[in-house]
């Protein structure tokens, strides 16, 4: 999606991966084991240190659990980055067939764009200084973040990359 937009990436693995980075995205999957590869790596202190220091990050369903604060159902051995003031539940909505997408109204955005949700995880709170971006109806009834920024860190619970709609990827790099 980035590269459809005309910016130079590449995939981050090691610390030295970040030198001369703009900004990071961190993408979906399995987040217990993007946690653990990265801590094993070293990655995931150096990217704290980076995140801390101001680096833009945008983190996608794996990637806002691992910028959150906390991680609710993570497994023991689990960290987190605590870059954005939210409480994420892992795998919230079910299992795989349990995904489903629906159209969102996003703030910045003159129209709704469609959020693929796979296997997501939750935004169970939101700390003060914590925006909201998107929200759905939740199984309670209350609304539900699904997109939030704080300082330089945005997250969203769906997949923006699956659609060809290239809007919060644009938003995302417009805030670099």
């Amino acid at each position: 999606m980035l590269t459809g937009l005309g910016v130079a990436t590449r995939q981050v693995r090691q610390p030295g991966d970040l030198v001369g980075l703009d900004a990071v995205v961190i993408p979906g999957g399995e987040s217990s084991t993007m946690s653990l590869l990265a801590e094993r790596s070293g990655l995931l202190d150096s990217l704290a240190d980076r995140l801390g220091a101001g680096l833009p990050a945008f983190g996608t369903c794996a990637g806002a659990i691992l910028l959150g604060r906390e991680i609710l159902d993570g497994r023991p051995d689990q960290r987190c980055l605590g870059v954005i003031d939210i409480a994420v539940r892992r795998n919230a909505y079910g299992r795989q067939v349990d995904s489903f997408e629906e159209p969102l109204t996003v703030v910045g955005l003159d129209s709704p764009l469609v959020g693929a949700f796979i296997r997501a995880p939750v935004i169970e709170s939101v700390g003060p200084t914590v925006e909201v971006l998107s929200e759905i109806d939740a199984i309670d009834g209350a609304r539900q973040p699904v997109l939030c920024r704080e300082r330089t860190i945005t997250v969203c619970t769906f997949h923006p990359e699956l659609g060809d709609d290239t809007r919060l990827h644009e938003m995302f790099i417009e805030s670099i």
